[in-house]
């Protein structure tokens, strides 16, 4: 304490030099002195002089006293401690002036204060209590105050805490009792069943002070409890295809908090179908059941089964079960590739323009989820029966079918299109996404009647002999065809229009005298164009007659045809000093030499004999018209002067032709009696070569006769019209077969016979191959007009006939103007 707090006064009587002592009792607490004076002296001249002093010196650490006053005070408040020792005993001592000593003896005690709180012993608690059973515990405190003095008497509470209610304590005794049935799941699961309550001990004093102890109650875990599901159903989804994928998991926990209590294991009673595994995971509070796709199942969507029910079981170690039904949905992977659905042909008309869909490619695709797109792979087109690239056709992203507008669709061109299409799936997310192979869409192109008939190219101009052009005999023949189909390209001929140009070239319109027939000849349309009554021969000129060809559509095309007439006149009589047999079978191989004399066509109307001239072997009149094809004919004289051309003589010899003119010579005057001698040598020489000439016209003849015989053979092989069992051998009434030697049937006189047959049997041969191999005949019905250059007069020597002919081709190409050509439209036959 401070010097200022005094414990009391002690009085003491100083009378004698040795003092007797006094004793004092001085009752003071920490806090308080006793203040006044403690010792008298009778002197008076020691009065209020006297000091004071506290023995021994080991009490001053204590206690102390005021020197002037006697005042007893604390020295030191921390060091007193009435617990520790609530008496103390020390001397006071007082001097006078004159050093006189009085003493006393003071008795400290030490009055008791509440500066001592209880204290719990021991200051913490640690119990143990199964949940379910009734706890007791003893708080046990002291308090180091005055025994049975308010400062030590003892009171016990709980401090409100978050589970305090659940228990109670004896305020006076301190025994600690649980009020409700302690359970651990209600407590929070990090307490680890461990309950903190705060215990105080309060005294009564004033100021009352109070200690606190801590106890811990452990509630001890028992197994009452059964695996309880976070939800009462669960629902997961998966995608199809994954292997081991996982699907979701199952919540579980035991309120149970011992591990050896809420240990949780999960198992698939049903619904799986061997599909599904689930594993069994701590996690946090509870336990958490992870299922998973087999690895080893692949789920298939497109399957009949696309949603799974199944039943999990959650079991505690005691045995102690839940369940909850999983539904587990599977989801559409987009793994399926798409497919084509077989689609018809389509059909569109050509020239068509139109921009929409002609039809569309169809596909499907499993998948629930697909974004199909379609791509053209290639266009071809069908042209003349073969198929080739184009680009008619296009494909659109959603399949559809439409017309190129860039391209023109026309019927006659291509009739038939095929496009190839892919399909893609833009959603495509495992495996390949278009389709397995493309298809293809076949694109019929449909006719229309935008076809004129076409006339096929073909002569216009035809000669007509006036005296065999009768009604209904076929003057001439067009050909036309219609690029169309079916009905489309069928026509019909017409005649539309007749006029007549005479010699003068003045026109004018005439009546329809003639009419055209139809007939159809494979793919192609004919009219045969006849007169519809006999024609006036005196009429010169040409009629020009107007063919038009209709098809159904009403579309048509037409042509001018020029028709000749050739009347009497011009007919010319051509002796041959040959049988008639002869001749006919001959026809031919005579038209073409006439022909190529003449540089005419020859148009034969008559073989016959003649009768004005009869011989052993007879004569034979053949009537025929000499035409040009420009339509003009050659008159009698025309026809002579050509064939007493000396160019022509080796050509028309071989067939004995009697009218041909001689040529002839002009001779100078000369001096008789100059030349008398050389005539009479003359003469002589004269008769040598009249006997030479005729051997060697005799050796010519024959072989001429073999060489006709033989171009009678190919000429019969093309018409056997006049053909009588076999060639005939020229000179004679008489046919051999094939093969037969012509000469066999001839009555050879030996007298006459000049032996040139062994002789000349090697290079007859040889002229009857070179025969064959130099020539070819080939008649086309009597419409061939030949046309043969004239011969080069160095090649004399060469073969006649067969000259003739092996010039033909060459001579058609020279474009003389008097070439023949060859008129399909026009037949001997005919005439």
């Amino acid at each position: 304490m401070s010097r200022t707090q005094s414990l009391g006064s002690v009085t003491a009587c100083t009378s004698w030099l040795d003092s007797s002592a006094i004793k004092a009792i001085v009752n003071i607490n920490n806090n308080h002195s006793n203040n006044g004076n403690m010792a008298t002296d009778g002197d008076v001249i020691d009065k209020d002089k006297l000091t004071y002093r506290l023995l021994p010196q080991s009490i001053l650490k204590y206690f102390n006293v005021t020197e002037n006053t006697g005042e007893v005070y604390v020295t030191n408040s921390k060091l007193i401690d009435r617990e520790v020792n609530s008496l103390y005993s020390a001397t006071l001592q007082a001097r006078d002036t004159n050093n006189l000593i009085g003493t006393t003896v003071l008795e400290i005690s030490l009055t008791d204060i509440n500066d001592k709180p209880p204290k719990i012993n021991p200051n913490s608690y640690n119990v143990f209590v199964k949940e379910g059973e009734k706890f007791r515990l003893q708080i046990e405190a002291t308090d180091a105050d005055e025994p049975e003095s308010p400062n030590s008497k003892i009171v016990f509470a709980i401090v409100p805490t978050k589970y305090s209610e659940n228990f109670t304590i004896d305020a006076a005794t301190g025994v600690l009792t649980n009020s409700t049935e302690l359970d651990r799941e209600a407590l929070e699961p990090a307490a680890k069943g461990k309950i903190e309550l705060n215990i105080t001990a309060t005294d009564k004093g004033v100021p009352a002070l109070m200690t606190s102890a801590a106890v811990t109650v452990n509630v001890e875990d028992v197994n009452d409890n059964k695996p309880i599901f976070t939800a009462s159903s669960y629902e997961f989804s998966v995608k199809e295809g994954v292997k081991g994928d996982f699907v979701g998991s199952v919540w579980a926990r035991d309120l149970d908090q011992a591990l050896d209590f809420n240990r949780i294991s999960f198992t698939i009673l049903g619904g799986s179908i061997g599909s599904f595994i689930i594993r069994t995971e701590a996690n946090g509070t509870g336990y958490r059941g992870d299922i998973n796709v087999d690895p080893d199942v692949e789920l298939d969507y497109e399957a009949k089964t696309k949603e799974f029910n199944l039943q999990v079981e959650g079991m505690d170690l005691s045995g102690s079960r839940a369940e909850v039904e999983v539904k587990i949905k599977v989801l559409d992977v987009n793994d399926e590739r798409p497919e084509f659905k077989p689609e018809g042909p389509l059909q569109v008309e050509e020239n068509s323009k139109d921009t929409g869909s002609l039809g569309s490619f169809s596909a499907e695709d499993k998948d629930g989820n697909s974004s199909l797109v379609y791509q053209m792979e290639s266009c071809e087109c069908r042209c003349n029966g073969t198929y080739e690239p184009c680009d008619w056709m296009l494909v659109d992203g959603k399949g559809a079918v439409t017309i190129n507008p860039e391209a023109k669709l026309d019927y006659e061109e291509c009739d038939k299109v095929k496009v190839w299409a892919q399909v893609v799936d833009e959603n495509t997310e495992v495996g390949e996404n278009n389709s397995i192979s493309a298809a293809e869409m076949v694109v019929d192109i449909v006719d229309v009647n935008d076809n004129a008939p076409e006339f096929l190219i073909s002569d216009a101009v035809i000669v007509l002999v006036s005296e065999t052009a009768s009604k209904g005999s076929s003057v001439t023949q067009v050909t036309a065809t219609d690029r169309d189909s079916g009905i489309n390209k069928e026509i019909e001929f017409k005649v539309t229009k007749v006029k007549y140009e005479d010699t003068n070239s003045q026109i004018e319109d005439f009546r329809t005298i003639f009419e055209a027939v139809t007939t159809q000849q494979k793919d192609f349309y004919v009219g045969i164009i006849q007169p519809t009554e006999g024609l006036d021969s005196s009429k010169k000129g040409k009629y020009l007659v107007n063919v038009t060809a209709t098809d159904r559509g009403g579309l048509y095309a037409s042509t001018e045809l020029k028709i000749f007439i050739i009347d009497k006149s011009f007919k010319v009589e051509v002796r041959f000093g040959l049988p008639k047999t002869e001749v006919v079978a001959s026809r031919d191989s005579i038209t073409l030499a006439l022909s190529a004399a003449t540089k005419s066509a020859v148009y034969v109307t008559a073989i016959i004999d003649d009768p004005s001239r009869v011989r052993a072997l007879g004569d034979t009149l053949m009537m025929a018209y000499f035409v040009y094809p420009n339509g003009s004919a050659l008159s009698e004289q025309d026809v002579n002067k050509k064939f007493t051309d000396p160019k022509n003589y080796d050509l028309l010899a071989p067939y004995n032709l009697e009218n041909v003119g001689k040529v002839t010579v002009v001779q100078e005057p000369t001096n008789t009696l100059q030349f008398g001698l050389l005539g009479l040598l003359g003469g002589l020489v004269i008769v040598l070569i009249v006997l030479t000439t005729t051997l060697v016209c005799t050796r010519r003849s024959y072989r001429t006769k073999l060489k006709a015989a033989k171009a009678m053979k190919y000429t019969n092989m093309e018409n056997t019209d006049n053909q009588r069992g076999g060639p005939v051998v020229p000179g004679t009434n008489k046919y051999t077969m094939e093969g037969a030697n012509p000469v066999l049937n001839l009555n050879i006189d030996t007298v006459t016979d000049l032996g040139f047959d062994e002789e000349s049997s090697n290079v007859e041969r040889i002229s009857v191959n070179s025969f064959d191999d130099g020539m070819s005949l080939h008649s086309e019905n009597d419409r061939t007009m030949m046309v043969i250059q004239e011969e080069d007069e160095e090649s004399i020597n060469i073969e006649p006939l067969g000259a003739a002919l092996a010039q033909r081709a060459n001579r058609r190409e020279a474009g003389s103007s008097e070439m023949g050509f060859t008129n399909p439209a026009f037949s001997v036959t005919d005439l």
